[in-house]
């Protein structure tokens, strides 16, 4: 058969059978193999739908320019259908995605422009605001919005969803996908439910990301928000593309779980597959282990290509310097907790409480500084140093509610974070950084802990 353009040969991707990583494991777990796909990810099928619909809708017109915010894999999808249909591509791109990927975009004509990932999302610098400012200013241009337009979830609707129902012969009765801006997921999971109501459908998050909180308990929790290593999943933002009533549950995976998982699989099963199909896998399969039954049928969408992470994943120097190689004893966060043997106690003073009672928390614990909390939220944090600078010049602010005079909350970290990461992070401005571990309790990590791992190294 050929193809007028390379954008026909988009969609009916295999599935494939895991065998190695799955043992013990009842029932059947496939994986949806996606970089099959000419862009090598998921991501082309919704960029093509995106740019169809608007240019059905008169959005879109001949010799336009496609603006968009992108991780890598959806640019790459906008990308080549620009070029079959004769359109120009910017794409913004947060600092933390692979070299690979933006090199990649420029392979194929497209312009990048980088921006700073540790920013809000309505920062003007961050890759959302730059977009959405592109768009504005270039004449002739659209800003697709991959987290927000509709055609996005509507393509793996369309396609994704019928080609796994049909691959499967309709056996299926579990689906796995990442979730980030929502469309793999809850496109496919809102077709696969409609043909079988019992089907299970499994978000997988990332520690650092706002989903799983907010799918449990309706709160969009900004203490849930830090940095993060994993690409293409997870958001600190509420896509209008995530319909959280065709997610049943959520399960989140740390970055080095979802690194090691992505090697296995390539090691293991020959699918050289990208960083977020390892954290999908991970995370289905720690779902599997405990839930799935003998005649039961998971299908894992993996999203991308392993070529796009050759410097991170794929690199055992970077895994070994991130502390993701067994072979190598690396402190984090998570061990620096672990060797406290539980005889940590985060110590914290309410937003109303006077300004004295902490004084007296911090005199009494023997500790430099504190979070400040309302309602169960981390809102502000109070140190020593920082009182003492007020009180001597206002001796009467004892009186007064911590909430008036409490610097900006501790930074959140993921448990997997290193020390390199860590001893980046506490400086002048944020002497402490809590972590949220996998049972909900939160920890607290200062300069000393850091100094202490350091010198045990």
């Amino acid at each position: 058969m050929i193809y007028d353009s390379i954008v026909e040969t988009i969609g009916n991707t295999p599935i494939v059978k895991l065998n190695n990583i799955t043992r013990g494991i009842r029932g059947t777990v496939l994986a949806k193999v996606e970089y099959f796909n000419p862009g090598n990810s998921t991501k082309d099928r919704m960029a093509l739908k995106m740019i169809e619909d608007a240019e059905k809708q008169g959005k879109l017109k001949p010799g336009g320019t496609i603006i968009e915010g992108t991780s890598g894999n959806t640019g790459m999808g906008l990308a080549l259908t620009a070029i079959a249909k004769g359109y120009k591509c910017i794409f913004t791109m947060a600092d933390k995605q692979s070299q690979e990927k933006i090199n990649i975009l420029k392979a194929v004509g497209a312009e990048v422009i980088v921006c700073p990932t540790n920013v809000e999302p309505d920062d003007p610098r961050s890759y959302y605001s730059v977009a959405r400012k592109l768009s504005k200013e270039i004449p002739n241009s659209i800003y697709p919005n991959q987290y927000d337009n509709p055609s996005n979830a509507q393509a793996h609707y369309e396609s994704t969803g019928p080609e796994i129902w049909k691959q499967t012969e309709g056996r299926i009765t579990h689906y796995v996908a990442t979730v980030g801006t929502g469309g793999s997921m809850c496109g496919t999971a809102k077709y696969l439910k409609e043909q079988n109501k019992s089907l299970i459908t499994v978000g997988i998050d990332t520690y650092g990301s706002v989903f799983k909180k907010y799918k449990e308990t309706g709160i969009f929790d900004e203490n849930e928000i830090y940095p993060y290593l994993t690409e293409g999943f997870g958001e600190d933002i509420l896509p209008k593309n995530v319909d959280f009533d065709t997610i049943d549950l959520f399960i989140k995976v740390t970055d080095k779980d979802g690194a090691i998982m992505a090697r296995k699989l390539s090691r293991e099963e020959g699918l050289f597959v990208g960083w977020s199909s390892g954290s999908a896998v991970h995370g289905a399969l720690e779902y599997a282990q405990d839930n799935l039954k003998k005649d039961d049928v998971m299908v894992i969408l993996l999203p991308d290509h392993g070529t796009r992470y050759l410097a991170k994943v794929y690199n055992d120097q970077w895994m070994k310097d991130h502390g993701f190689l067994e072979t190598r004893t690396f402190a984090s966060a998570r061990d620096i907790i672990t060797q406290r043997n539980g005889k940590d106690s985060l110590h914290t003073v309410q937003q109303s409480a006077k300004i004295s009672e902490a004084i007296q928390v911090l005199n009494r614990e023997g500790i430099d500084q504190i979070p400040v909390t309302e309602n169960g939220h981390f809102v502000g944090s109070v140190s020593s140093a920082s009182l003492l600078e007020k009180i001597i010049q206002d001796p009467n602010i004892q009186n007064k509610a911590v909430g008036e005079i409490m610097d900006k909350p501790m930074l959140f970290v993921a448990p997997d974070s290193t020390l390199d990461v860590l001893s980046s992070l506490l400086n002048r401005d944020n002497k402490a950084v809590l972590v949220r571990d996998t049972d909900e309790k939160v920890h607290i990590i200062t300069q000393h802990d850091v100094l202490k791992a350091m010198a045990a190294q």
